[in-house]
Order: structure tokens, then sequence, then C-alpha cells
């Protein structure tokens, strides 16, 4: 028996979260920001944790420094029921951090990078590869180490009877080099949005992007914002989702990461791609009703709640 239902794998930093800011910031001028939050980040560890509140048995595998910031990390996620056996901690480099300036909709990051883009496949105990059905990874354009060694993990979690997800997230130095061709049939599910994919595959549209990943895909979720999701599956009809939208968005950090976490939740537990992607839109609007990628998931029973009380999820 496999001790975890999903590990997830890559990279750790904590969130300054600015809301409320009066423009956009210049240089040589300083703006206000009317909300702060100090709070754990990074895409994998808010997928982890908002897992971990659905009832997922949730381990996580990322480096991070022997500081503050990696005290925090480490403590939220077992305070979200994140299994952190797997964290390797060192102090040759600082836990990583990110600024994000949420406006409406949409935001502006920037990030420390740290530890996490210096962990590699040699720094991962090979027990995460036997002792999990489900590993996620995100974020590769932020770990160099991650990314140079992905199909060697992948084909580690084929031998090992392991199903695998990948949400690329943004690459910060916009090359977008990663062999889609190569990797996406190693892939039990692709996670990307519908922006990412497109620079991913070099398109101006998104039919044009998902025709040119079709041949290679076992299965892909796109998230489309507030159009909702669009869901391919080989031999099948291709079928998009309606979002559920939420009329006074708090912010939306962590809604792509929460819709992952919904619905890979929904995949460890034997749900069809379609009821996976269903209840991945509801977790990714619930999302939004508080502050920050994990605010709002303190539990799968209250997830629902708000779910069926703010969205007529049923």
């Amino acid at each position: 028996m496999k001790q975890f239902d999903i590990i997830a794998l890559g990279e750790l930093n904590v969130d300054l979260i600015l809301n409320q800011i009066e423009g956009y910031p210049e240089v040589g001028k300083e703006k206000f920001a009317g909300q702060m939050t100090l709070t754990l980040g990074s895409s994998t560890a808010i997928f982890a944790a908002n897992a971990a509140a659905l009832g997922a048995k949730v381990a996580f595998c990322g480096m991070i420094g022997n500081d503050s910031f990696g005290d925090l990390v480490e403590t939220s996620l077992r305070k979200k029921g994140v299994d952190t056996r797997y964290l390797i901690r060192q102090d040759k480099h600082a836990t990583g951090a990110t600024i994000c300036m949420s406006y409406d909709e949409d935001r502006a990051n920037l990030t420390y990078q740290g530890a996490m883009d210096y962990m590699s496949l040699e720094d991962i105990n090979p027990e995460v590869f036997k002792n999990t059905k489900h590993i996620h990874i995100s974020s590769i354009f932020m770990q160099s180490g991650v990314k140079r060694d992905l199909k060697k993990i992948l084909e580690l979690c084929k031998q090992n009877g392991v199903t695998t997800s990948l949400d690329t997230q943004w690459d910060p130095v916009e090359k977008w080099e990663l062999d889609y061709k190569e990797v996406l049939p190693m892939l039990t599910v692709f996670m990307p949005n519908e922006t990412e994919l497109k620079y991913l595959t070099h398109s101006e549209t998104l039919d044009e992007a998902v025709e040119k990943i079709r041949p290679y895909v076992n299965a892909a979720v796109i998230k489309c914002g507030s159009r909702g999701s669009l869901l391919l599956q080989k031999g099948q009809t291709d079928h998009m989702q309606a979002a559920l939208l939420n009329k006074q968005v708090v912010d939306c950090i962590g809604a792509g990461d929460s819709f992952n976490s919904g619905f890979i939740t929904r995949l460890a537990e034997g749900a069809t791609l379609l009821e996976c992607q269903q209840y991945g839109n509801m977790t990714g609007a619930v999302n939004t009703t508080a502050a920050g990628g994990t605010t709002a998931f303190t539990s799968k029973e209250d997830v629902e709640r708000i779910g069926k009380e703010r969205f007529g999820w049923s």
C-alpha cells in the first residue's frame, strides 16, 4: 500500500501579497498598497496545501533554506496537513520569496528563486517514486534542476506505476524551452493555462495551440480564466466547462493552483476526468473568495459549502 495519494514535487517560497494598490509601480516613485499578506507561496505548495485540505494524503518534495522563511514554509505545510518528510533543508541558498502585486483578475510577480532553483533528481529521496499514487509537478521554468531532469523524473514515475500531472506555469525569461512533443506523451494530465499554452506552442490562438498538442497528449485540461476550462482526452470529444464566476473577487492568486488541487484530488480518488474538471472549476472559484492561494481552503466541507452557497455548485 502506498502511503500518499499525491506527492507535490517542486518549488517552495513565501508570498508577500499586496492588494488594493494605487496604480502600477514606477521606477523612482513610491505607491501605496491598502492590504498586505505574508503567506505560504509557490504554485506547487498552494496545490499541495489545498489538496490536503480537500482530504487527500499529501506529501511535499522540495528544497528550502535554513532560515525564517523556510520555517514559515515548513510550518505552514504541516498546519495544512501536508507531510514534510521529503523536504530538503540546506544552508547554501535562502528560501525563495515572491512579491505578488494583485490587480483585479491579474497580478504582477517578482521572485527570488533561491533554493528551489537548485533541487535536481539526485537530491530527491528515491522513496518519493514508490510511496504515492500520483506526482504533481509545477513551475518547471523556475526550477532549472527539475526542468533538466524532467524526463528522467517522469520515467521513474512510470516505472513505479505513478500517475503524473504537469503545470508548467509562466516562464519568467520567456524562452519557453520545453520539448512538449517528447514530454506530453509521458504525462497522465497536462495542465497549462491558455496563455502559457500559446507561448509554449508558439501559437496565435488557443485553437491553434490545442491542435499542436493534440497528437501528443493522453489528456490535457486548459484553464481559460473567466471562461472556464477545456478538457482534451485522446479519442474523445473536447469538453468546455463554464466557469463559476465570483462577482466579488478578493484576488485570483493561486486560482489555477486551486483548480489543479481539486482536479488531481478527484483523480486520485478514481473519478473520471470530466468529474475532475467540474470539481476543479469549483475549487478554482472558491479560491477567489479569500486573499492568497490557501486562505479559503480550511476543509473539504467548507470548500464544498462555499461552492454550493456562493456558486450553486452541486
